[in-house]
């Protein structure tokens, strides 16, 4: 196994931004998740922390961090209603967004289960600020 970095093996910022356009393309027409989006025309917003994001989180740019600070993925989706099916949403777009981008069997199954495992960590099921719950 090489020390390579997944966001490395996988081609860099560029895979992230075609990663995260394809995921795109299908949550704009998910009857549940894009009604999630409280600012639907700032979708290249959305698109650009997502791939940022990702790109952090498998080994590249910092650039994420110096934009936003440090993740805080659950606090940052708090405020809308993540359950199962909005999880379930995610998963099936981010899905076909990786298997319409990545060639590489082993880092598919290694976003996958990060993936899988973040998304049901998302869930909070109330929309509720974390203030607001007890």
């Amino acid at each position: 196994m090489s020390d390579e970095s997944l966001y490395d093996r996988v081609g860099g910022l560029p895979f992230f931004e075609r990663l995260v356009d394809e995921f795109y393309a299908g949550v704009v027409t998910d009857e549940v998740l894009w009604p999630l989006y409280p600012d639907q025309s700032d979708l290249e917003g959305a698109k650009h922390r997502l791939a940022l994001f990702l790109a952090h989180y498998w080994g590249g740019l910092t650039t994420y961090l110096e934009e936003r600070g440090h993740p805080r993925l659950r606090m940052r989706h708090m405020g809308f209603v993540v359950g199962p099916r909005e999880r379930d949403r995610w998963l099936v777009h981010m899905a076909a967004a990786l298997d319409r981008v990545c060639t590489d069997d082993e880092a598919r199954a290694e976003m996958t289960a990060y993936f899988v495992k973040a998304a049901e960590h998302l869930r909070n099921d109330t929309g509720l600020p974390i203030s607001s719950q007890r």
